[in-house]
């Protein structure tokens, strides 16, 4: 049965629409335009009650039952624990895809989102918001992280290892960003190798290609920017 997938083009999204197509899962989607505020509309609150995409609704639940998850990182472990893929084959292997998926959910995605904000976004308000305070500490924080990831890269074929995984799904799509956080990979080769690896994987390019037609651009669109920004009447 198709997984009922609620989604929109953003490095979020990605995550779960590149692990559905890596693992070969049926799915339907449903497109959120977090833009147009569709994220706060009555039906999609009870799937995800954060007000915050990717979601999905899996009919094949655990025991046969339905089952709604929000939050990418539980999205992707579910969907790893279902299907026995990229979740690392032993425990130890577990442990390290685990702890480098908890680093994309509480330190690159949430700074390298912010460093897109203040970089690109804030700036181009009404009236603008060009704040040198937030967007050194954005860019600078964003930069220690990726070196992190580097010299992981290092030692390691990909993130949490020698073997592709879920923690390589969730990071890719914040780390492919680096320009638009304003970042350089002439001093992380070991993260160039792994951007030009992971992005050369079909499922990871199909991932991205879905519903890249609907993207606006945030930096003109005044109605996109008070519903992402806080400024709904």
């Amino acid at each position: 049965m198709s997984i009922d997938l609620h989604y929109w083009p953003t490095p979020n999204g990605w995550k779960i629409s590149i692990a559905l197509e890596e693992m070969g899962l049926p799915y339907k989607v449903h497109y959120v335009n977090i833009g147009a505020g569709d994220q706060f509309e009555p039906a999609f609150l009870k799937i995800a009650p954060n007000n915050r995409m990717p979601a999905i609704v899996d009919p094949d639940g655990p025991d046969g039952a339905p089952i709604s998850i929000f939050e990418s990182g539980a999205i992707l472990q579910y969907l790893a624990r279902k299907t026995g893929q990229f979740g690392g084959a032993t425990e130890r292997e577990r442990v390290a895809v685990e702890q480098w998926l908890m680093w994309q959910m509480g330190g690159l995605g949430p700074m390298a989102g912010q460093a897109h904000h203040f970089l690109k976004y804030a700036p181009s308000m009404d009236p603008p918001q060009d704040l040198p305070y937030a967007k050194d500490r954005y860019r600078n924080e964003t930069a220690r992280l990726l070196g992190v990831l580097d010299r992981q890269l290092a030692r390691h074929e990909y993130v949490a290892g020698d073997f592709y995984s879920i923690a390589d799904l969730a990071i890719w799509p914040w780390a492919s960003l680096w320009e638009g956080q304003e970042q350089t990979l002439e001093d992380k080769p070991n993260l160039k190798r792994w951007l030009d690896v992971v992005a050369a994987r079909e499922a990871v390019q199909s991932g991205c290609a879905l519903g890249a037609d609907k993207r606006s651009d945030v930096k003109t669109d005044r109605a996109a920017q008070k519903v992402l920004f806080g400024q709904r009447d």
